[in-house]
């Protein structure tokens, strides 16, 4: 596979060293290291696939020119659109060239998300009633400081990407709809901490933030037969999963914990997922339609509910 990785910033640099000798070429208008400014300077006979880091507003144009162009596609979260009919055209044109356009949602190869998923799916903790969710890291100023991040619904989109795909993911939720229970805007001019939910079986609710001086994620499920909970990540690390299993009628219950300290094992996990769908054309559009939907309308809720103020 010949790829090519448009956008040098974090997230870029991140997929080029994953990608290694399958790096062709390197894309950035304002990085004078790279090969490129645009995509559409890569000669296409060079290229099977792109790695898109790129701001948001730049990715729909990109995605466009790429898969009528036959490439394959993995573009950073979140695949985002006021228009939803957009992300349904980019989902027509990948399934007519054949190609594969996913959007990376890195956290569903975290093992403890993949632990999770296999415990729920087991059927072993009965009917779930109600699962919480918190994301938060400390780059209030980083936002803030940027050029193009602190505005609009902020946090929400940002990191409440990640937490509604991590719904999807366990849950199969793509049916729920979902309410805005607080925004606020403590430091920045766009949201900066924002808690949404969600009614129905099981109750949801996802909060994030950006004020977590401590970056750090928490997951608590609660069901019939016992818990399951996560703390934190394998790039914060160390990170928890624990059972624990109801004893009836009360007492205290059987617990077991794993432990793991290790690098983040995601991003090559994920990107041998990518190369895996490329062989059949596979795309996962359909789950950005439904994050985008959920997005869109909580963030005009949000920006209703506390519209901006001028500083």
């Amino acid at each position: 596979m010949r790829v090519v990785i448009a956008g040098l910033g974090v997230q870029g640099k991140k997929r080029l060293a994953i990608a290694g000798s399958h790096s062709v070429a390197t894309v950035d208008p304002y990085d004078s290291t790279a090969d490129y400014p645009t995509v559409s300077d890569v000669p296409l006979a060079s290229y099977d696939a792109v790695l898109v880091c790129t701001p948001d507003e730049a990715k729909l144009d990109i995605l466009d020119y790429l898969l009528k162009n036959g490439k394959h596609v993995l573009v950073e979260k979140p695949l985002f659109s006021e228009d939803a009919s957009a992300l349904t055209a980019l989902a027509f044109v990948a399934k007519s060239n054949g190609v594969t356009c996913y959007t990376a949602y890195n956290h569903r190869f975290e093992p403890h998300f993949v632990r999770l998923k296999e415990l729920i799916e087991s059927g072993k903790l009965g009917r779930i009633y109600r699962c919480r969710l918190f994301y938060g890291n400390g780059t209030a100023r980083d936002v803030r400081s940027s050029a193009w991040r602190d505005k609009g619904a902020g946090v929400l989109p940002d990191l409440g990407s990640h937490l509604l795909d991590a719904i999807a993911f366990w849950f199969g939720a793509t049916g729920r709809e979902f309410s805005v229970i607080s925004c606020d805007r403590f430091e920045n001019a766009a949201f900066d901490h924002v808690v949404i939910g969600s009614d129905g079986d099981p109750v949801l609710e996802l909060e994030m933030t950006l004020l977590s001086w401590r970056n750090h994620f928490t997951c608590d499920l609660f069901a019939e037969n016992g818990s399951a909970h996560i703390s934190s990540l394998c790039k914060w690390g160390p990170s928890e999963f624990t059972c624990r299993w109801r004893k009836l009628p009360s007492g205290r219950p059987d617990e077991e914990t794993v432990t793991l300290v290790q690098p983040d094992p995601t991003w090559q996990l994920e990107y041998e997922h990518f190369l895996g769908l490329c062989e059949n054309g596979r795309s996962n559009i359909e789950n950005d339609i439904w994050i985008n939907t959920q997005l869109t309308q909580l963030s005009a809720d949000s920006l209703a509910t506390a519209p901006v103020v001028a500083r």
